[in-house]
């Protein structure tokens, strides 16, 4: 017999009795759905077996992990129902979209609002039966050829490329399939969903960890939508619409081609954003923003060669030196200097040196001194030549409260990310915000001495300072700009898994090391001698020509 302790209740349990056992017979039903365990602190399927005493916990949706768990179940939910109504039918799950996940059905005739009321009905059902759902360890030719007859081509082609002889499969009434990633006991336990109609395809719709209960607003973001569809074309020009399909590129050679035209689009878009700004007569402001490790440095270089083949001088002023002195910077709400709020920039006298710029004068430019948390003035003199524009990159770049005193016309706002360019394969995507902790764990190694453990410890921080102060305005922008690359993770992997694998499974941020090593994993290696030096990838490992600028 095992002992293990379940808050203040100590109870016995055999040796491999499945964990889902443990937590029906020791818990009353619960409010918020429970997906995974924890065994002396470390998370488990529920259909996992006890192998040691100790403490035993449950894990609900309102955790990270948890919530991951949930929509993954549901995404598993969804495809069945799919392939239930419509057999030969391929769904891809491709990116996030208003706190849901956007995907499509692709089948003999055009999806609709009726074929979407019958999936939903259809999930509805499965998820009232109650279906466990089974974990199979498989040999992994055998799975290759299930996902032959299933005619998933993805799936096959990531398969050929993984190391291992066993793989892991899911399966639900009788359909196999393949996750990276944890998944609930059953379906029973998805109380919470909606399926909607978004053309050309579908949005899933989940609850958010900090409300279990209830779906999050709905709100359409028109713009981002579009950059989307047009990085799905880009994907198509390069043939590259999935990992397995990229490895394979990068075992016949073809990458460097692919590293050459995924190069060129950048390229393109940017000279196509330059001669929007010089059709624009009236705009005098340039604005950049982004969230973190979007490459907006490196952007704004390029943009502001573009701009000169334009005939257009650019002028760049840096936000960093509006900062008020230390004393005046508002605190957030545990008290700490709030660093990130737009209240903690001299508005006032930003506006008046735009003004005074734009009025072809001459201003002195503070310089702000971040060891003694005060501005200096030493004699930096800025003017705006007749045939220039004012470039200035930062989080708050889209916000109106920045430029306020200036009239809208005079403004050309650009929204710049890294929105994701391919999947794993087409039931796992890769979130967007997976790439940009990559970039920055890399970056802060390099750069900033921050350890991979010290990123994914700050990352929450910086995502909530992203959804107050970026995510919100983001449709306010003139043009928005994709800064992924396809083949960027086979470049960023080893760096990156450099410092992922020091991170000790007594850290708090220890599972979400392992799940981003995880998908990792999948990638294969592609020499860093093959980026161009003004690729905005070089922002995050070095070697950018623009460094000394």
């Amino acid at each position: 017999m095992l002992y293990l302790k379940l808050g203040c209740k100590n109870v016995q349990v055999k040796y491999n009795t499945i964990l889902y056992k443990i937590f029906k017979d020791n818990y009353q039903p619960q409010d918020i759905p429970v997906v995974l365990a924890k065994v002396n602190g470390e998370y488990f399927e529920l259909t996992s077996q006890l192998k040691e005493s100790g403490s035993f916990e449950i894990v609900d949706i309102r955790d990270t992990l948890g919530n991951k768990t949930y929509v993954r179940t549901l995404q598993f939910v969804l495809i069945k129902s799919v392939y239930d109504l419509f057999p030969n039918a391929k769904v891809t799950i491709e990116h996030s979209l208003s706190k849901g996940i956007f995907g499509e059905i692709h089948k003999d005739t055009p999806l609709s609002e009726k074929d979407i009321k019958r999936i939903r009905n259809r999930m509805r059902n499965i998820i009232k039966l109650d279906i466990p759902i089974k974990k199979v360890g498989m040999d992994r030719k055998k799975a290759i050829e299930i996902f032959k007859r299933y005619n998933m081509e993805d799936k096959v082609r990531l398969l050929n490329h993984v190391n291992t002889e066993e793989v892991k499969l899911y399966e639900l009434d009788g359909k196999y399939d393949y996750f990276y990633g944890s998944m609930a006991f059953s379906t029973g336990i998805l109380k919470v969903f909606d399926l909607m109609y978004y053309k050309p395809g579908f949005i899933l719709r989940y609850p958010v960890e900090a409300d279990p209960h209830h779906l999050p607003k709905f709100l359409e973001y028109k713009k981002l939508s579009k950059i989307f569809y047009e990085t799905e074309q880009w994907g198509n020009i390069l043939d590259v619409g999935d990992v397995g399909s990229l490895n394979n590129k990068v075992e016949s050679g073809e990458i460097v081609d692919i590293i050459r035209v995924a190069e060129a689009l950048h390229e393109k878009k940017i000279a196509n954003i330059a001669d929007m700004i010089s059709e624009r007569k009236d705009a005098k402001i340039v604005l950049i923003a982004g969230p973190s490790s979007s490459g907006k440095t490196t952007f704004a270089k390029r943009l502001a060669v573009q701009l000169r083949v334009n005939g257009i001088k650019p002028v760049s002023i840096s936000l960093d030196d509006y900062f008020v002195n230390r004393e005046y910077t508002p605190k957030d709400e545990n008290g700490n200097y709030d660093f990130e709020s737009i209240y903690s920039l001299d508005l006032k006298l930003f506006n008046e040196h735009l003004e005074t710029l734009m009025e072809g004068k001459e201003i002195e430019i503070p310089v702000f001194n971040f060891k003694k948390g005060a501005r200096e003035w030493v004699g930096k003199r800025v003017k705006l030549p007749c045939n220039g524009v004012i470039v200035i990159e930062g989080i708050h770049g889209l916000n109106e409260v920045l430029t306020s005193a200036i009239p809208r016309k005079n403004k050309f706002k650009i929204y710049i990310s890294a929105l994701t360019q391919l999947n794993v394969d087409n039931h796992n995507r890769i979130a967007t915000t997976d790439v940009r902790i990559i970039r920055r764990i890399v970056r802060d190694y390099h750069f900033r001495g921050y350890s991979g453990e010290d990123t994914l410890k700050m990352w929450p921080s910086i995502k909530r300072g992203e959804e107050k102060n970026i995510f919100v305005f983001q449709e306010n922008a003139d043009v928005m700009f994709n800064s992924t690359l396809v083949y960027e993770l086979c470049v960023l992997k080893n760096y990156a898994l450099e410092e992922l694998e020091k991170i000790k499974s007594s850290s708090p941020v220890y599972y979400e090391s392992l799940r981003l090593r995880s998908f990792l994993h999948f990638f294969k290696e592609v020499d860093k001698k093959f980026v161009p030096r003004n690729s905005i990838l070089r922002e995050f490992m070095g070697g950018n020509e623009f460094e000394d600028q």
